[in-house]
């Protein structure tokens, strides 16, 4: 009975450490998993970075990939052939891969029609409230 009461005892005492190693697993697999993952997928398509991609940086400039050296890259933005240099891990995404031959961009068309003549429109009337002197 006496050793059945020092196992309870050294379980209870076990139980502050399984609760952390419970709590550090459920972080890990909530947390650190999935952050890795995407860095994992963030590395790789900066590493596969190709002459021709165009790409977005993350201070915003759209530009297309000229030349790739070791951690740099030079781009060219706009039509007079601005170029800069500019460092792979400032690549945000590649918008159009350079070997994309038929690449489509889908926009839905939510235009509403608009009355071809002004009569058929709904007229607007604009009214103002008059101010009471008495309040």
């Amino acid at each position: 009975m006496n050793n059945m009461f020092f196992v309870l005892a050294g379980a209870a005492d076990m139980m502050p450490l399984l609760v952390l190693v419970a709590f550090f697993a459920i972080f890990y697999f909530i947390a650190i998993r999935p952050q890795k993952k995407q860095q994992k997928l963030v590395d790789d398509m900066r590493n596969n970075l190709q002459v021709g991609d165009e790409i977005t940086t993350i201070g915003g400039i759209i530009g297309k990939i000229v030349s790739i050296k070791d951690e740099t890259c030079v781009i060219e933005t706009g039509r007079d052939g601005c170029k800069m240099r500019i460092l792979k891990t400032a690549v945000r995404c590649v918008d159009v891969p350079a070997n994309a031959t038929d690449y489509t961009i889908e926009v839905e068309d939510n235009v509403e029609e608009l009355p071809e003549s002004t009569e058929s429109a709904p007229e607007v009337k604009k009214t103002r409230k008059k101010k009471n002197k008495d309040q």
